[in-house]
């Protein structure tokens, strides 16, 4: 169930469970293609949006129990994104290792800071209050924005800090924390043509 690395920084994985059957596949220097279906229409919408802003190619085929809740489904995707992006980083030889980006989206602004660190992090801060409760696009609920976020830092070992400094539609105020998400990982994922060998004093990440 482990992901496998394909070639240069490219990775997959097939995850199946009695909740859900998932395959992700990804470039990390791809051009932003996605090919993208969950069952879940609006997180479709977000890891489209991650994938272009990323410029990583994705690829992302999942099914689940959402008769029962669009939760594991999201969840395990999330999960495989995290473990898949780190199969995919290797060594993190010569990558910049750290990104940050501040995006907007009408009235709502999203800062997200990367660090490619080895250790698994998550400081998520500024959703207005009843953000968790709205039910976007009718099946994506406010509150899987955060448990997304840590799936991914969990499982690919990366530190985020996710500010929202303000907002007030629903679905502006995810898309922003995913296309800033996007945007830092693209930069810390990059390659960096000073750094020669694994960007720590620690030689190792």
């Amino acid at each position: 169930m482990g992901a496998e690395l394909i070639s240069g920084r490219k990775a997959r994985i097939q995850r199946t469970t009695s909740e859900s059957d998932v395959y992700v596949e990804m470039d990390l220097d791809g051009t932003g293609t996605s090919e993208i279906s969950t069952t879940v229409p609006f997180y479709d919408h977000m890891l489209t949006a991650l994938a272009k802003h990323s410029q990583i190619d994705l690829t992302v085929r999942a099914t689940g129990d959402i008769h029962i809740d669009v939760h594991h489904t999201v969840e395990d995707v999330a999960i495989s994104l995290g473990e898949v992006l780190k199969t995919a980083l290797g060594d993190k030889a010569g990558i910049r290792r750290f990104g940050e980006a501040s995006v907007p989206l009408d009235e709502a602004l999203a800062r997200a800071v990367v660090d490619v660190s080895g250790r698994p992090y998550l400081v998520h801060k500024g959703e207005p209050e009843g953000q968790q409760y709205h039910l976007i696009g009718g099946h994506f609920t406010g509150s899987m924005t955060r448990h997304v976020f840590e799936a991914i830092t969990y499982h690919a070992s990366i530190c985020l800090h996710m500010d929202v400094v303000r907002g007030r539609d629903p679905h502006h105020i995810v898309e922003a924390q995913f296309k800033a998400f996007a945007r830092a990982l693209r930069a810390a994922v990059e390659d960096d043509p000073r750094m020669s060998g694994v960007p720590s004093t620690k030689g190792a990440l």
